[in-house]
């Protein structure tokens, strides 16, 4: 074992969080957890993952699950294809292992939505095998501590990251070295406010050393965002409603939302409607400013893809968090 990962599973074991997937070595429990928070802070995701954890306490109750009632769940915590995903994963669980998680760094990468981190995480944590996990957390840390110059969203950056992660691991306690050299990222090494004072790596950061520290990590430019207007169309009669199901290739494929004429500048007037709300939806790479107009009728004309509910049971369906904001603040719904 190496002086850096014995200093990150001392400082480990003493200031690790008390979360209740470190309570199980249940790899399924791990996994939830991993895909839960892709992307998504423990704070936020904590409540999900109790959610997910009471519903489907074994994987074979997640693979049972329908698409409708898994994104149901995970509304509001963005990035629905994780929840897609999750219940596929499941369901390969079941028909090509039997129901039982695969032990595995090779059989727990193909399932789907898991790639080389969530794998790593999973065999290290839950069947400790020596497979190094670079996330951002460890990205920051090494990045900071060995002065590593190379973009960590570059292809050579990648993989110097991973190799370097994985000649510091410890053999023998892989799962505590992951977890702790995560925990550091996550409440030590910060990306702006680090708490340099109080890290176990400090007489190994060369960064610390030369007052470096937020020039670190190097990253190459981030993607054009993209701005798009969306104008929904809330065809009522004041106690039905159309919501209609996305389908596949855009955002919030699977999700139900309401009628939607994209146009590329802000709709002034829509025939027949009143404005009931403007929002701002921003999404990593996009920037959604929608429209939501109310169109009052005595009948309906549906197309297809369309149903026809009762407004009372919006509740009942799985809707973007842009839809469920706007519900919460119409006067028109909430009145």
């Amino acid at each position: 074992m190496t002086d850096f990962s014995i200093l990150i599973q001392q400082w480990y074991r003493l200031n690790k969080r008390d979360l209740p997937w470190r309570s199980s070595n249940s790899a399924y429990h791990i996994w939830l957890s991993e895909i839960i928070l892709q992307q998504t802070q423990v704070k936020q995701g904590l409540n999900y993952y109790l959610k997910f954890a009471e519903k489907y306490p074994l994987i074979s109750d997640l693979a049972s699950a329908s698409e409708d009632d898994v994104l149901k769940l995970w509304q509001g915590l963005g990035y629905y294809s994780r929840g897609r995903n999750l219940l596929v994963a499941a369901k390969q669980v079941v028909s090509d292992f039997n129901g039982i998680f695969p032990n595995n760094y090779n059989q727990i990468i193909q399932l789907k939505g898991v790639g080389d981190y969530t794998a790593s995480a999973i065999s290290s944590i839950a069947f400790n095998l020596p497979h190094a996990v670079v996330d951002g957390n460890v990205y920051r840390v090494l990045s900071r501590c060995f002065l590593i110059d190379t973009p960590i969203n570059s292809s050579k950056g990648k993989k110097e990251f991973k190799n370097l992660a994985e000649s510091l691991i410890d053999s023998k306690k892989p799962g505590d070295h992951n977890q702790g050299l995560m925990e550091i990222g996550a409440l030590v090494c910060k990306p702006k406010n680090p708490n340099c004072q109080n890290c176990p790596l400090q007489s190994k950061c060369l960064s610390f050393s030369k007052g470096t520290m937020l020039d670190y990590p190097i990253k190459l430019k981030k993607m054009k965002v993209k701005t798009r207007f969306l104008n929904y169309f809330i065809v009522t009669n004041k106690t039905h409603i159309i919501i209609k199901q996305r389908l596949k290739g855009d955002i919030w494929q699977g999700l139900f939302d309401f009628p939607l004429l994209e146009t590329n500048k802000k709709l002034e007037l829509a025939k027949g409607c009143f404005l009931d709300q403007e929002i701002k939806h921003i999404l990593t790479h996009q920037h959604l400013f929608a429209s939501f107009w109310i169109k009052e009728v005595t009948g309906f004309n549906l197309i297809e893809n369309e149903k026809l509910i009762k407004i009372t049971d919006l509740k009942n369906y799985a809707l973007p968090q842009l839809l469920v904001k706007y519900l919460n603040q119409s006067d028109y719904f909430i009145r």
